[in-house]
């Protein structure tokens, strides 16, 4: 599958190299998250490469919950389930969890099912900055801090009416934003397409922190930062 560039198996493990994480946010996801710089301090790897591996190595279900529970470095190797019945950990070796995933209803391992499914979530889930977030911090008259942003990923669900499609796209539905605080969590719900027809729906959370008032002329600073680290990777 088209995933093979962005990890490696040893001994039955997987892990990443920061270039290959990196590549996979940038080339397959168009997200630009200075958290996935191959030299950044606190990096980490995509949360979307891990749902995707998922999937590529144990199939799509008609529903399936994908909570993340801590950042994978660049220096930790992977226990990925080769089939899910029911409920699977993503571990490593000291049996620390990663990710869990529930998953029930039919299921297929068709690559281009699944393919056409990865590809199609993780482009919008990359664009959650600025294109969805952005939006709403300033409908809810907050922002992230500038110079540090927290802003975590939490979990996802998806919930397929079928399975039957080999080409799928997803349409942005009606995403929220709920402060508590000086936290926030982003409820970023979708619709899957396939052949004009809602084939099934999903929601991205993540978790916002260090809240503060929002400030149009420091985000904009924010984006267009973004939009030059962006502009600088294309050419």
């Amino acid at each position: 599958m088209f995933l093979d560039d962005f990890y490696t198996t040893s001994n039955n493990k997987i892990n990443f190299t920061r270039q290959q994480a990196s590549n996979f946010a940038k080339q397959i996801a168009d997200d630009f998250n200075p958290l996935h710089n191959v030299d950044a301090k606190r990096f980490c790897v995509p949360g979307d490469l891990l749902f995707s591996l998922i999937l590529a190595k144990s199939g799509l279900f008609q529903k399936m919950d994908f909570t993340f529970l801590g950042m994978v470095t660049n220096d930790i190797h992977l226990n990925f389930p080769s089939d899910i019945d029911g409920k699977v950990s993503v571990t490593d070796d000291n049996g620390k969890d990663y990710m869990h995933v529930n998953a029930s209803g039919s299921s297929t391992k068709n690559e281009a099912t699944i393919e056409s499914l990865i590809r199609a979530y993780v482009e919008f889930s990359g664009h959650t900055f600025p294109h969805i977030l952005v939006k709403l911090m300033a409908e809810n008259n907050i922002m992230i801090n500038p110079s540090r942003p927290m802003v975590m990923y939490e979990s996802m669900s998806i919930q397929l009416d079928n399975i039957d499609f080999t080409e799928v796209k997803l349409i942005e539905s009606n995403s929220t934003l709920t402060i508590d605080g000086k936290r926030g969590s982003a409820c970023l719900a979708f619709d899957l397409i396939s052949n004009e027809v809602k084939v099934g729906h999903g929601e991205k959370h993540m978790l916002l922190s260090g809240l503060r008032e929002y400030c149009q002329e420091t985000i904009n600073v924010i984006v267009e930062d973004y939009n030059k680290t962006k502009a600088a990777y294309i050419k």
